[in-house]
């Protein structure tokens, strides 16, 4: 059986957030799925880990229903909607 994390790395986004009642991770890495809840923790600090293949990803995240760009990534790009989404690149080996 071929091994699934072949070439992947393991990539944690993370985002504080006190106050916030849900925090969801959205990008193109999981289809812009708006139902990706982040974990929370008691601090108010939100992580979620994928596996991901090298490339570039962008995402935003969805603090209770508002779009945000990840405020500690200063790497961001113009998306169809005329606003702005953050972007990581994954390396390779």
């Amino acid at each position: 059986m071929a091994n699934s994390t072949k070439g992947k790395r393991r990539i944690t986004f993370y985002l504080g957030a006190p106050g916030a009642r849900k925090v969801i991770l959205a990008g193109n890495f999981n289809n812009w799925d708006e139902t990706c809840v982040m974990n929370m923790e008691p601090n108010g600090k939100c992580k979620k880990t994928f596996m991901l293949t090298p490339g570039r990803y962008e995402y935003k995240f969805i603090v209770d229903g508002r779009w945000l760009c990840d405020p500690e990534n200063p790497k961001q790009c113009e998306n169809s909607y005329g606003t702005h989404n953050s972007y990581i690149e994954v390396p390779g080996a």
